[in-house]
């Protein structure tokens, strides 16, 4: 009989108060026992409705009636038919947006937990597997992936799957792209994005950091050294600034780079190679899920106060709602409709040596109100004239979105890009204005969603897989 609970069993987390100090996951995630229970929630419909959210297509109610037979890893396997980073997905997936707010049950409750479920599977397989996936026997063909990001990462995955000798370039020291340098430990432990790697390397992956494609290679060069296509899946790494007086000041982050210091570069030890600014008041700008990381790793830096300043209200919030509630409970404070006007410095004319010089003091903001809806149905953010003040801060991180890296189209003759830099790409197939040269992800839409991201790269992988069969 099927549990007809309205809720879903809750996700054991650590109590504010304790991780509010620490880098450890805040959600410890289902046992055996709450993971039966809550797979007894699943009705099973027979249309599915919960796979066509899924932008990778996981057989939901499939995995989940595994979990009710206690067949983890059959449960794991059929997730891996679908999804090249099951417990990555279930960390940090809208699932409220997407395959459960498609679930049936939201018709007189709260959805199945599918993410949380996902997650369980993932981990009980990491945690109990012992042998290496067999690696596919090699069709002759070879393609080069540029990015180890989601994307790159699922594109790679689905092609060595085929047979493909696969190789990833990644700008970076370390394979997982915005995973591992953009995703805080307390979300999501590299532990587990170095498991998801060392999967595809299994596969017959061949992963190569440090090497630039546009600088240290070009995608021209990707060619002449033997590969028959190319997937481009760099993300969106160039960040976003408002342009505002003061924001070249010392004590101004994007969150990108503030994220990486911390995430990548180890900022947070006592004696970091990569320093960052840590202790006093922190003004983080912006509403989405990284402003959300920026704020809740800059008070585990050890941060006195942190302030979220949005310029629009609580519903509208991009977050996920999760994400806000934990940042609620460990004391950030929101400053809703509200937006800066300019960053403010110390200034000493009469000691122009004073290391004061130069460093953030404040951000005046002005007050929202909001008007008309946008394009796209979000009321405008109008400001209250007359109604500026100032706020006290010492470090203040922009977190107000991303872009493409132009590096690669710079460099590649023939890459159609648009007005906001991102690779223009056949809808169905993720194939470029260059032959034989495909793309996904962040790279093409701009700073969207692991998932979405995962979803171009199996478009992708599927359009090159037909691209080299017919060449």
């Amino acid at each position: 009989m099927p549990n007809m609970n309205p809720k879903k069993n809750p996700m054991p987390t650590q109590a504010p108060e304790v991780r509010a100090h620490n880098f450890e996951e805040v959600a410890t995630g289902y046992t055996e026992e709450m993971a039966l229970d809550e797979a007894m929630r699943c009705l099973n419909c027979k249309n599915m409705p919960c796979v066509t959210g899924c932008p990778v297509n996981v057989r939901i109610p499939e995995f989940i009636g595994k979990i009710r037979e206690c067949d983890f890893e059959g449960a794991y396997q059929v997730i891996s038919q679908s999804s090249s980073l099951p417990a990555v997905c279930g960390r940090v997936c809208p699932q409220e947006t997407q395959c459960e707010a498609k679930c049936v049950r939201r018709i007189r409750g709260e959805p199945v937990g599918i993410g949380r479920l996902e997650r369980f599977v993932a981990d009980w397989h990491n945690a109990h597997a012992e042998e290496e996936p067999d690696r596919p026997e090699s069709n002759g063909h070879s393609v080069a992936v540029v990015g180890s990001g989601p994307s790159g990462l699922t594109c790679a995955g689905d092609l060595a799957r085929l047979g493909y000798q696969v190789t990833v370039f990644e700008a970076l020291h370390t394979a997982g792209g915005v995973l591992v340098y953009g995703i805080p430990e307390f979300r999501l432990p590299k532990a587990i994005v170095r498991q998801e790697v060392e999967h595809l390397e299994a596969l017959g992956v061949r992963m190569m950091t440090n090497i630039v494609i546009g600088k240290t290679l070009t995608v021209d060069e990707l060619f002449d050294q033997g590969f028959e296509a190319v997937f481009i899946g760099s993300g969106a790494g160039l960040p976003n600034f408002m342009n505002i007086p003061g924001e070249s000041l010392k004590g101004v982050y994007s969150a990108n780079e503030f994220l990486t210091r911390s995430n990548l570069m180890k900022a947070y030890r006592e004696d970091p190679v990569t320093p960052i600014m840590k202790g006093g008041t922190v003004a983080v700008v912006g509403g989405g899920n990284v402003a959300m990381d920026a704020a809740r790793t800059a008070l585990r830096l050890g941060a006195e106060k942190v302030y979220i300043v949005y310029r629009r209200s609580l519903e509208e919030l991009p977050a996920r709602k999760e994400e806000v509630e934990h940042a609620m409970e460990e004391g950030i404070e929101f400053l809703l409709l509200n937006n800066p006007v300019e960053v403010l410095g110390y200034e000493n004319k009469e000691d122009p040596r004073d290391p004061k010089n130069g460093f953030v003091r404040g951000l005046r903001c002005i007050r929202i109100e909001l008007g008309e809806p946008d394009e796209r149905g979000r009321r405008r953010p109008v400001p209250v004239p007359g109604s500026e003040f100032e706020l006290a801060v010492d470090t203040v991180v922009m977190a107000i979105g991303t872009s493409p890296n132009p590096l690669i189209k710079s460099t590649t003759q023939g890459l159609e890009v648009n007005r906001r830099g991102g690779i223009v790409v056949e809808e169905n197939t993720g194939a470029t204005s260059r032959k034989g040269v495909f793309a996904g992800g962040d790279a093409v839409t701009g700073a969207a969603t692991v998932i979405s991201a995962m979803g171009a790269g199996k478009v992708a992988a599927k359009a090159i897989h037909a691209y080299l069969q017919e060449a």
